[in-house]
């Protein structure tokens, strides 16, 4: 078991875990910890506690203190640094006439290096602005390219639910998001209606997804033969979330709505046996 306190360097980004040493640090306190691209500085988002060896990398960084007023001032000299890097950067961007979108600039907490995040639709040959912005600022450059889904968590805006993006609100890492989980949903498959700002697939898609899973392994298929209370009858309609089944019943000729433990029998196909409900499907 390993004592570590869980940081995070963006409101939404993602959580690291870091040795707190000595210091007791606290939830909501701030902390220069060192990482793989140096200094920097950081919000505890969990106590200290325990966690096994296999949830944490090894080996583990250590806290270096717990940051002061001073610490503070110095982040906020480097976002005002980095907001003329920002301006600077898009004018020799536009010089060097580069296919590219800036899309922000970030200084390490030491200023031993200056971030530039961009997008583009292919690679980018940017080499010489590379050596015209180390020239300007003295420092290291890194320009690192992103997808398009990072450049909303890192812009921010508000979704089609009339929220601010979850993304850049308090998801920390993107999960994957495929097309089979609108179709299990039932939604419209109409790109416009299931794509973020990004223009990806929405990652609330995947919230309810594993309920939606289950009812699926419960449920009978559509056109699958149910026998009910009222007689035997086609399945035409399900509603997965509630775990509802809507029969069109041969005898009366109509359709009645009915829960799953309401099903006598259900089968897959006319060679197929009756099968009681809460047997498992094949």
């Amino acid at each position: 078991m390993y004592s570590v306190v869980g940081v995070r360097f963006k409101k939404a980004g993602k959580i690291y875990y870091f040795d707190p040493d000595e210091y007791p640090v606290e939830k909501d306190q701030f902390v220069i910890v060192e990482t793989s691209r140096g200094i920097e500085y950081g919000k505890a988002v969990t106590p200290i506690k325990e966690v096994d060896e296999e949830d944490v990398v090894l080996p583990l960084k250590k806290v270096l203190r717990i940051a002061d007023g001073e610490d503070r001032k110095k982040v906020e000299e480097n976002q005002a640094a980095a907001k003329e890097a920002f301006d600077t950067c898009l004018h020799k961007i536009s010089e060097h006439k580069l296919d590219m979108k800036l899309v922000d600039v970030e200084y390490t907490f030491d200023r031993n290096k200056v971030i530039f995040y961009f997008t583009a639709e292919g690679r980018v040959d940017f080499r010489e602005l590379v050596k015209d912005l180390a020239s300007i600022f003295r420092t290291r450059i890194e320009l690192r390219q992103i997808g398009v889904r990072d450049e909303a968590k890192m812009l921010g805006g508000i979704g089609p639910c009339g929220r601010v993006l979850c993304c850049s609100s308090f998801l920390g890492d993107f999960e994957p998001v495929s097309i089979k989980m609108a179709k299990d949903q039932n939604l419209s498959l109409n790109p416009a209606k299931i794509s973020g700002l990004c223009g990806r697939l929405m990652c609330c898609l995947k919230y309810e997804n594993d309920q939606y899973e289950s009812a699926i392994k419960e449920l009978p298929d559509i056109g699958e033969m149910a026998v009910t209370s009222l007689g035997e009858g086609k399945v035409v309609g399900l509603n997965l979330l509630e775990r509802l089944v809507q029969i069109d019943l041969k005898e009366s000729d109509r359709v009645v709505e009915f829960t799953l433990d309401e099903l006598i029998q259900h089968q897959e196909g006319p060679e197929e046996e009756l099968a009681m409900n809460d047997a498992p499907k094949e």
